[in-house]
């Protein structure tokens, strides 16, 4: 190796100059030796942003030989110093600067045997994957389409109609196990659990729905709140329907809820302040105009409350039971023909409402229209074959009007459609003694 100066003293042939040896080989090939090396410039200590000239001096000073011939330098004789000055700087360079080469305690064959190992042992690790469930000595299972939710989820409903629940709750467990983070699946379980008396499992489900939702789900705060409140926990309700509308403050079925369980507390004021603060956050709704007729009903309002019922199906004409409380409270008022138009606009709203139909035959039998209460409760039973209140009705009516013969039949099919129904039975036992 070379180094060339450009001072213009230079000479055309180099000589073998010891010192200029940088690097040699060890006895251990893997090895090398690191030296320092001391260069002296010529610039001004005030300018730092100058430039030092490519010139090498023979002060540099080199521990030890490597080589033994080397080229040598054309230097000047007048930039040579003294040695003894060039080994006393480098002694003190190199306690400055010290260049260390790192030591491997694994020898390259054992790193290559450890890489192939974990790269075998990384092709073995599943990635985090949330929507593959792997089922303990099983293959992986991958999560359907969320299509197959709403499918499960009516598949349930029809089960639910035909008294099938257990069918029910394994459809609705699968639902829980595939979509944990839907909160439908919880109600719908919840609600048949609390169908047949079972308020602690019910509860737990709830509980569940919450925790898995991260309690965003007001459904499921608002139906634990109901549950609560029927097994009589009326402080923890109140409790559950704040957590619903903190959840969602436009979720104005929690605000009705709370003001119906107001209203049977007997806190009036209260429930009105729940309207209200329904109605701002949510806007215009049915069920809270309903409510709001109905109290001022009850309060001998009755021009406020058909203003109220008149909001209520203003907001939505599909809305039977607006139409079916406004129809009672003309027949309270003995305003029968409105009555009449009332039933007609709740039928045409709902034309599958059996509440709306019996309701309708039960006023024309009351008024003594006996055929056209009878028609009406036929139409009903036959818009819905599975209901068992028409047909209590209708019996009663047969009952009274006709032949008992043809009432305890129809008793009978109305026990048999919903062994459930108390007062089916009851009315069935009075007419068989």
């Amino acid at each position: 190796m070379k180094l060339y100066s450009s001072s213009s003293s230079s000479s055309s042939a180099p000589s073998a100059n010891p010192n200029l040896t940088l690097f040699s080989p060890s006895q251990n090939p893997k090895r090398f030796q690191f030296r320092t090396i001391q260069f002296k410039t010529h610039h001004s200590s005030h300018s730092l942003l100058a430039v030092p000239p490519c010139s090498y001096s023979k002060n540099v000073s080199v521990s030890s030989t490597f080589v033994d011939q080397a080229p040598k330098s054309p230097v000047p004789e007048e930039e040579v110093g003294d040695p003894s000055d060039g080994k006393k700087k480098s002694e003190s360079f190199k306690k400055v600067l010290v260049v260390r080469r790192p030591s491997t305690d694994v020898s390259d064959e054992e790193s290559s045997v450890i890489d192939v190992g974990l790269e075998e042992f990384a092709k073995k690790v599943r990635i985090f994957e949330p929507y593959v469930r792997v089922e303990s000595g099983g293959a992986p299972e991958k999560r359907p389409l969320s299509v197959n939710l709403d499918l499960a989820l009516y598949r349930a409903k029809l089960l639910v109609m035909k008294y099938r629940y257990d069918d029910a709750e394994k459809i609705l467990e699968k639902c829980l196990y595939y979509w944990p983070e839907d909160g439908r699946p919880y109600v719908m379980l919840g609600k048949i659990l609390s169908r047949q008396s079972k308020m602690a499992e019910a509860r737990a489900v709830y509980e569940r729905g919450c925790q898995a939702t991260q309690g965003e789900n007001p459904y499921i705060w608002q139906c634990w709140a109901v549950l609560e409140n029927r097994m009589g926990n009326i402080r923890k309700a109140r409790e559950l329907f704040d957590a619903a509308t903190v959840a969602d403050k436009r979720h104005v079925g929690a605000w009705h809820a709370w003001a119906v369980l107001e209203l049977e507390q007997g806190n009036v004021k209260k429930a009105r302040q729940l309207l209200a603060k329904g109605l701002k956050l949510c806007g215009g709704n049915e069920y809270i105009y309903q409510t709001l007729a109905l109290l001022e009903a009850k309060a001998n309002r009755y021009d406020q409350a058909r203003y109220f019922f008149r909001k209520a199906t203003k907001c939505n004409p599909k809305s039977c039971p607006s139409w079916l409380e406004w129809a009672q409270l003309e027949v309270q008022q003995e305003n029968y023909r409105a009555a009449r138009l009332l039933f007609e606009k709740a039928v045409q709203a709902s034309p599958k409402n059996r509440f709306a139909w019996q309701s309708w035959g039960t006023f024309e039998a009351n008024m003594g229209n006996i055929d056209i209460g009878r028609k009406l409760l036929k139409i009903g039973h036959v818009v819905n074959p599975r209901d068992s209140v028409i047909l209590q009705s209708l019996a009663l009516l047969e009952y009274r009007h006709s032949t008992a013969n043809i009432a305890r039949v129809l008793f009978r099919r109305a026990a048999e459609l919903d062994p459930n129904h108390q007062p089916v039975w009851m009315v069935r036992n009075f007419f068989q003694n």
